[in-house]
């Protein structure tokens, strides 16, 4: 690649369009003759349909038809029984949607919605995680392909025989992805082909899926995501909204639109599983780690086994003799757990890296030299080498930004009034990984280029980066570059997500570019189009397979109310070690906007659970917290100039998720040295505080 546009900042290609609202959006596509629909819930935990009564929602004006188990078109059946929608009357989990309405007017479409009747045969149910539920038990593997348990050496006799222990449980709840634009499709049927208009994070995934559901060739299906509002892991695959809408076109002979409310994101789209997570840490006087045992616990459906990979962050991040990692699994009649930014590696990284900061206090060493100490140049877990592995630089760096010299370890040492001032750190990793990927470039006569892949820009600035990239492959300045990209008739692209969509599609795209400047007359335009393809599963799929990470230092300083309990943050700064990094500006967008989340993870989210329905009872914006701009008063993003040879050709390691990683570590850590209290099931809520001037 020459050197040109990659690594400068340049505003987002559809920027303009998004700000003056002329980027079209799933359910905003203009279709002649389209109607709306709108889901039905159950509104029991477990059991059974024994009737659906529709007469009086087909009686309301603008309704058409109402699509449930006994008359809605037959899936087949697949390996993702969460989307065999509609086909028989068995209820999982309250919340599953169990019939559509269609009419004419999305207001019909509600207002019919409220009219079915429907009964239910209703059986006991089970939806609370505990450490001894009676149904706990081992799968075979974790997500996506993770063996269950590692063991290395003997983790019962090294930590026995510590001078220096630390045996601790924490507890993260149930956390639901919010995107701004919810689950939405417009679908529509012209002679036995599929179209539609979908908010998802990968086209050609769920194009496939599609495909098998509704037994269509994979080329009479067409998945469009020109623009989506974002997805944070739950729009990964095929999901509720684009099964449910092609259903009822099908059924009505018409086109469907059908957008899922936010009260309906709250479940049947996934969620992050709540964990239970008990850590034990072994070091010497010195402080090095000498056994590591991270045991987690989580939760999934009854209809699909979803395992979250909870301790894998521990396998790898820092190095002992003696380690263990174990994961346990129960199923309940909730809805399945899905992808949530970084899962796994999230919740898996508080509870590390909060006991790290345990284990700090207790040896007596600041908590930063702790983890430099503990740094390891050879995989844990793999026993090889790691690529590239910047942790301590991270470390160091945002030690020196942040001021960390100045700070007193002594908790409750700092005030400011009547709040109590405190500071906490947390290292932070995420896999580098690369997919298989195909893209195309041609060259025009009048010197332009056109770049065709399928990738799925989900607000990430997806569309720009590949633009960079395919200029500094052709060697030409950007603007002689356009680039077609969320289309499934594009080549087949991997998904947004799992931090691997730039360092899969630039792999593709440079490729391409590089096959189409081997055609080309030297110096000069060709008289006709001129164009090349790439697939590069050969290339990544005959990788070796050294470990890749990215890594970062999240640093935060809070403030806490000595009479309330009130958590503020002052500041949040985090350094990551992410390769080459593409363009800026968007970069930063990303890294912050992973480092809010898990602010939001750490003092505000919360699902909370009322068994006796069996349903999260804040299922909106008003009731479950997220982080908003007040709570934001100052986060700041560097990344350190790394360059990892043996990555792919663009040098990437992907920042989607790696900003969320020890982002709620940081900040508890941050509480705990301002408090002297240690919060060990989130979020830290001021009435786990409230009164903190008088505890010791």
């Amino acid at each position: 690649m020459s050197a040109g546009a990659v690594g400068r900042a340049y505003p987002r290609l559809e920027g303009r369009e998004k700000v003056t609202g002329t980027a079209r959006y799933a359910v905003e596509y203009p279709v002649d003759g389209v109607t709306y629909g709108w889901a039905v819930p159950s509104a029991v935990v477990r059991g059974r349909i024994t009737r659906v009564d529709p007469a009086q929602a087909l009686a309301s004006p603008g309704v058409l038809a109402v699509v449930h188990h006994g008359n809605a078109p037959r899936l087949a059946p697949g390996p993702e029984p969460d989307l065999w929608l509609l086909q028989e009357p068995t209820v999982h989990y309250r919340g599953q949607f169990i019939a559509v309405v269609v009419a004419t007017s999305l207001e019909a479409a509600r207002e019919g919605a409220r009219l079915v009747r429907i009964d239910y045969d209703a059986g006991p149910h089970s939806t609370v995680l505990t450490d001894d539920h009676p149904g706990l038990y081992k799968p075979d593997h974790i997500n996506p392909s993770y063996p269950t348990d590692t063991a290395e050496g003997d983790f019962d006799a090294g930590y026995a025989a510590a001078p220096v222990r630390v045996d601790v449980t924490y507890r993260t709840p149930a956390y639901h992805n919010n995107p701004m634009e919810p689950h939405a499709t417009t679908a529509q049927w012209h002679d036995g082909r599929l179209l539609v208009h979908d908010s998802n994070q990968g086209a050609s995934s769920v194009r496939a899926t599609l495909a098998e559901l509704f037994e269509l060739p994979r080329e009479s299906v067409r998945v469009v995501t020109q623009h989506v509002g974002g997805g944070f892991g739950s729009k990964g695959y095929a999901k509720a909204a684009v099964v449910l809408a092609a259903l009822a076109a099908r059924h009505v002979d018409r086109p469907v639109r059908l957008a899922l409310t936010r009260q309906q994101l709250f479940g049947p789209i996934g969620y992050r599983t709540p964990t239970i997570q008990r850590v034990r840490l072994a070091a010497d006087a010195d402080g090095r780690l000498t056994a590591i045992c991270h045991d987690a616990i989580s939760q999934t459906s009854t209809m699909r086994e979803f395992a979250e990979q909870t301790a894998v962050y521990t396998r790898s991040m820092y190095a002992a003799p003696h380690r263990r990692t174990t994961h346990r699994l129960v199923r309940l009649d909730v809805p399945t757990p899905f992808w949530m930014r970084a899962p796994g590696e999230c919740p898996g990284a508080y509870a590390l890296e909060s006991a790290m900061d345990e284990l700090a206090v207790a040896v007596g060493i600041d908590p930063v030299e702790l983890r430099i100490r503990n740094d390891t140049e050879v995989d844990p877990d793999q026993g090889r080498p790691f690529t590239s592995r910047n942790l301590v630089a991270c470390l160091r760096e945002g030690a020196q930004r942040f001021g960390w010299a100045d700070r007193d370890p002594a908790p409750r040492s700092r005030r400011d009034g009547h709040w109590l001032v405190g500071s906490g750190v947390a290292g932070s990793s995420y896999p580098a990984r690369a997919r298989p990927c195909s893209a195309t470039a041609t060259a025009r006569p009048d010197g332009s280029f056109l770049v065709r892949i399928n990738v799925t820009d989900i607000g990430t600035g997806a569309r720009t980066a590949m633009w960079q990239v395919a200029a500094d492959a052709l060697g030409v300045p950007p603007e002689r570059v356009a680039i077609s990209i969320g289309d499934s008739d594009l080549p087949t692209a991997p998904v947004a997500g799992g931090s691997m969509g730039t360092a899969s599609w630039s792999w593709a795209v440079i490729r391409a570019c590089q096959a189409l400047r081997g055609k080309l007359p030297e110096g000069g335009s060709p008289d006709r189009d001129v164009s090349a393809e790439a697939d590069t599963s050969d290339e990544v799929g005959g990788q070796p397979t050294l470990p890749r990470y990215a890594y970062g230092a999240q640093f935060a300083e809070v403030r806490v109310d000595a009479t309330t309990g009130e958590v503020r943050l002052n500041r949040m700064l985090g350094v990551f070690a992410a390769g080459q990094v593409v363009n800026p500006t968007t970069a930063r967008s990303q890294l912050i906007g992973g480092m809010t989340m898990g602010l939001s993870m750490a003092l505000h989210e919360e699902g909370v659970l009322d068994e006796r329905y069996g349903d999260w009872v804040n299922h909106d914006l008003a009731t479950y917290h997220i982080t908003g701009c007040a709570d934001v008063e100052s986060i700041e993003a560097y990344w350190l100039d790394e360059r990892d040879g043996e990555l792919n050709p663009a040098g990437v390691k992907g920042i989607g998720e790696i900003g969320i990683v020890g982002a709620a570590a940081a900040i508890a850590n941050a509480v705990h040295h301002a408090t002297g209290v240690r919060i060990r099931d989130l979020p830290i809520r001021l009435d786990k505080l409230v009164g903190v001037s008088e505890l010791a």
